[in-house]
């Protein structure tokens, strides 16, 4: 019983991470950095 709870709580952890890095409303922070690098300096 120990285990299942254990993982489930994982589980929950690992969900919320999931969400929270890929809501739309983070989406320019996240994405902001890939596109500066890529963005020509001259």
């Amino acid at each position: 019983m120990g285990y299942f709870l254990f993982t489930s709580l994982l589980a929950l952890v690992m969900a919320g991470i999931i969400f929270y890095y890929f809501n739309p409303k983070r989406k320019e922070r996240i994405e902001g950095p890939k596109h500066r690098m890529l963005d020509d300096d001259k």
